[in-house]
C-alpha cells in the first residue's frame, strides 16, 4: 500500500493543526506549527480567502492525513461509511478508529499512527491470539490486541506505554500495562473520538 513519505510537518502547518504525526516531538518547543504558525509555501503567509470548497477539502484533507491514508483508501472508507445504517459521518469516523493500526496507537505501544502501522506490519502484535499484521483490519467489540514476548523488550515501544498517560486512552479501549495487552470494550462512538474534526463537511463534499 502506497503512503506519504515526504515531511511530516508540512502536513500540520498545511491543515493548521497538530496532527501528531512525529510523536513526542509534537508536545515540545520543536513543533513546526508552534514555531511557523502559517501555511508552508512561498505565499503561506499571504493566503486568507477560502471558499466552501476550500473548507469542505481542508477538512478531508485533514482526517487523512490524521489517519495516515491516500485518496483511493479514504474514498472506499467513505464508500463503506455511506452503504452502512446511520449517519455517514459518524459511520466513517467509526471504521477510521476501528483500524488495528489507529488501535495500536489509542493504546499507546506507538508514538505515533505511522509508526503503529509500521509496528503493526513488522509483525509484533497478534490479535486474538493470532499473528496480525495488517495496519487496516477492524477490530470489534471483545476483541485482544497483545504485544508479543520478542518484542517487549523493544525501547521505542516502553517510551510509548511510559509517556501514554500525557495523551490518556480512550475509554472503549482498556490497557494492561504489566501484560503488554490491549482489548476492545466497545465499538467507539462519536463521543469517544474527542478530535476536532467535522464530519459532515467531508460528506458534502463527497456528495457533490
Amino acid at each position: 500500500m502506497a503512503r506519504y513519505i515526504g515531511p511530516s510537518c508540512r502536513l500540520c502547518r498545511r491543515e493548521n493543526m497538530e496532527l501528531f504525526l512525529k510523536g513526542d516531538r509534537c508536545y515540545t518547543d520543536k513543533c513546526a506549527l508552534k514555531r511557523r504558525n502559517y501555511p508552508p509555501g512561498q505565499h503561506g503567509q499571504g493566503r486568507s480567502k477560502t471558499s466552501d470548497y476550500g473548507v469542505q477539502l481542508r477538512e478531508k484533507q485533514k482526517v487523512k492525513r490524521l489517519y495516515g491514508l491516500l485518496e483511493k483508501q479514504f474514498r472506499s472508507y467513505f464508500d463503506r461509511a455511506d452503504r452502512m445504517k446511520g449517519v455517514t459521518g459518524e459511520n466513517l469516523l467509526t471504521l477510521l478508529e476501528r483500524r488495528l493500526d489507529n488501535v495500536v496507537y489509542r493504546l499507546g505501544f506507538a508514538s505515533s499512527r505511522s509508526e503503529a502501522r509500521q509496528l503493526v506490519r513488522h509483525g509484533h502484535f497478534v490479535l486474538n491470539g493470532r499473528k496480525a499484521t495488517i495496519p487496516s483490519m477492524q477490530v470489534k467489540s471483545g476483541d485482544q490486541i497483545e504485544l508479543r514476548e520478542k518484542s517487549r523488550a523493544v525501547v521505542s515501544i516502553n517510551e510509548a506505554l511510559d509517556a501514554v498517560v500525557r495523551r490518556g486512552i480512550p475509554q472503549w479501549l482498556e490497557l494492561g500495562r504489566d501484560e503488554f495487552k490491549g482489548s476492545v470494550k466497545m465499538i467507539p462512538v462519536r463521543e469517544d473520538i474527542v478530535t476536532p474534526i467535522q464530519e459532515q463537511l467531508i460528506v458534502e463534499l463527497y456528495s457533490k
